[in-house]
């Protein structure tokens, strides 16, 4: 019986680490195939002396919702502008249809007035606020199946702040 219990204990971790190393090279892929979108930000309290120094980040396409229209699950639907600065089109449950020059960005609906990306939080260097007051935009790399992962902020001139 022992035999049989290290074998599934030992299963189980190979498997956990698979996953594991899975999940590492979809983020590794999407932060170099993915295509950088700038989605404007809207105005939100900054720290967390629990936390640390950190950013929660909200996003203009989540204001003005109608949460009763849009499903609780699903991909927003964003059209990008001439310099990368991502528009919301509308809220739909399935990622198609989907019309040239549309990008999907998968989100939850906490609420009945915001919606979550997956990239709510950006965390930095203590010390470092001041710098990242200037931030007008969250750069996000995207796939064409709705992912997204959170690189880094940006300023009014679409420059990354370092």
């Amino acid at each position: 019986m022992t035999k049989i219990k290290w074998i599934v204990i030992l299963a189980n971790l190979v498997l956990l680490l698979v996953y594991f190393n899975y999940s590492v090279a979809r983020k590794e892929a999407l932060l170099k195939d993915g295509q950088l979108v700038l989605l404007p930000l809207a105005p939100v309290d900054p720290r967390s002396l629990m936390q640390g120094d950190y950013m929660a980040l909200r996003y203009e396409l989540s204001t003005g919702l109608n949460s009763d229209t849009i499903p609780k699950r699903g991909y927003c639907v964003v059209r990008l502008d001439e310099n990368g600065v991502a528009r919301r089109v509308r809220f739909q449950k399935a990622p198609l249809p989907l019309d040239s020059g549309e990008h999907l960005i998968g989100y939850t609906a906490p609420d009945n007035w915001n919606i979550n990306i997956g990239a709510e939080s950006f965390f930095f260097q203590e010390g470092q606020a001041e710098k990242y007051d200037s931030a007008k935009y969250g750069g996000l790399k995207i796939d064409e199946n709705g992912n997204s992962l959170l690189v880094g902020l940006y300023n009014e001139q679409r420059k990354k702040i370092e």
